[in-house]
C-alpha cells in the first residue's frame, strides 16, 4: 500500500470484531500480510481457530489473562500487567513493520477499564507505519482516538437476543 489509514470499529452493538475479521478475509485474498493482537481475551473462539486453519498470513496473538474477562474497578495486578505485556508487543510488532495491516482488537475496551492509557493507545496510532492499514476495535473508543482516526464505523444496538438470556453461540458469537 502506499499510504495506510487508521480506522475505528466501536459502538454498543455487535459486530466490530465480525467487521474486522470480514476486513482480514479481503485482506487475505488480496495476499496482505496481517497481524492481529486481541487485548482482553485468551480464548480459542471460532474465528480463531479459523485464522490458524485457514489463513496462513495471519499473525494472531492474545493478550488475555487466562483467567477470565476482567471487571472495571476491580483490576488485578495481573489484568494490569498482561494489558501491558501486549501493549510492548504491540510497541515491538509495529516498529517491525514486517505487515500489511496490524489490528488490535478491544483494545478501546482496554483503555475504557484503565489497563491501558489513553496516551498508550495514541502512541501506538502514532508508530502506525505509513504504508500500512491499523484497525482498532472495541467499545468506548475515546474522543482523542475517533479524532485522530481517518474512518470510524459506530455498531449501534437496536435490539439483541442477548437481553433475553440467549448466551453467545458457537459459531454465531464465539
Amino acid at each position: 500500500m502506499e499510504k495506510g489509514y487508521t480506522q475505528v470499529y466501536t459502538g454498543n452493538g455487535k459486530g466490530k470484531t465480525t467487521c474486522m475479521l470480514g476486513l482480514v478475509l479481503r485482506a487475505s485474498g488480496a495476499d496482505k500480510k496481517i497481524y492481529i493482537g486481541q487485548f482482553m481475551k485468551d480464548d480459542d473462539y471460532s474465528e480463531i481457530i479459523a485464522i490458524k486453519k485457514f489463513l496462513p498470513n495471519v499473525t494472531l496473538e492474545q493478550y488475555g489473562t487466562g483467567k477470565g474477562f476482567a471487571k472495571k474497578g476491580h483490576l488485578k495486578d495481573y489484568d494490569i500487567s498482561c494489558g501491558n505485556n501486549g501493549y510492548d508487543r504491540a510497541i515491538e510488532i509495529l516498529k517491525q513493520n514486517e505487515y500489511d495491516i496490524y489490528i488490535f482488537d478491544e483494545i478501546n475496551v482496554a483503555v475504557y477499564m484503565e489497563i491501558l492509557t489513553e496516551k498508550q493507545i495514541l502512541n501506538l496510532m502514532d508508530l502506525k507505519p505509513e504504508n500500512s492499514e491499523l484497525i482498532l476495535t472495541g467499545r468506548y473508543a475515546l474522543d482523542s482516538v475517533i479524532e485522530k482516526a481517518d474512518l470510524v464505523t459506530e455498531m449501534k444496538e437496536i435490539k439483541h437476543y442477548y437481553k433475553q438470556g440467549v448466551m453467545a453461540r458457537v459459531g454465531i458469537e464465539k
